[in-house]
């Protein structure tokens, strides 16, 4: 699913990431923890689509594999398209757009990916269904709860039915039983749409319920 080699980011003179190698399997929820500046969120980035490695020489070329397509290969157009259909983000604060309703908000990467309206709108109702927002859909953010947002973030997420899930801190806002509810959330979606999770996290139990834990020190993977 995912195979990125020589993975190397430089932000001035520090170096941030240091010839990372990693392969993430279809299926899998993977949890990268580490400490504060170890490269967790700049490896999620990079992973993402959202940045691009710096390149150091010809001699240690980076790659970055999604479904066997080379994303460094694509133009800027190109890679907002695949980046569009194919990942989808939970950011540690819900980013809903505050003068949208849940339902518009779940439905704008669809409507970027000039997807069919009324489609779109009935996919959208069915995934706020889904994670139990049938009596949110024509709130707006301001109109409900921590957590009650982060899982409109989570339908936001997945309306394009996207291979992988990027998640930096997706709980990190929430108090201890919607993050609880989030993460049950997060293996159930794994097991009813098959999709593919990379988690940046700091919290230890959602680290340790993953398939694997990638732990990250000083720009590197070490275990």
């Amino acid at each position: 699913m995912i195979i990125a080699q020589n993975i190397n980011k430089y932000y001035n003179d520090l170096q941030v990431l240091k010839n990372v190698s990693l392969a993430i399997n279809a299926g899998e929820i993977v949890s990268i923890v580490g400490a504060s500046g170890a490269g967790k969120t700049t490896l999620l980035q990079l992973l993402g689509t959202l940045d691009k490695p710096s390149i150091i020489d010809n001699s240690n070329i980076s790659s970055i594999k999604i479904n066997g397509i080379d994303v460094l290969q694509l133009n800027d157009k190109e890679l907002s398209k695949f980046r569009n259909l194919n990942l989808g983000f939970i950011f540690q604060f819900h980013q809903l757009l505050p003068e949208f309703t849940a339902l518009e908000n779940v439905c704008i990467p669809a409507f970027i990916g000039n997807k069919n309206e009324k489609e779109t709108k009935d996919k959208a109702i069915q995934l706020l269904e889904y994670l139990g927002l049938s009596h949110r859909i024509h709130h707006k953010p301001s109109e409900m709860s921590g957590g009650e947002q982060q899982r409109v973030a989570v339908a936001r997420a997945l309306i394009n039915q996207p291979a992988v899930i990027f998640a930096d801190e997706p709980s990190g806002n929430l108090d201890k039983k919607s993050a609880q509810n989030l993460h049950e959330l997060f293996f159930k979606l794994r097991d009813d749409f098959k999709q593919t999770f990379v988690i940046v996290t700091h919290n230890e139990e959602l680290a340790n319920m993953s398939d694997r834990k990638l732990i990250m020190s000083d720009g590197k993977i070490i275990s």
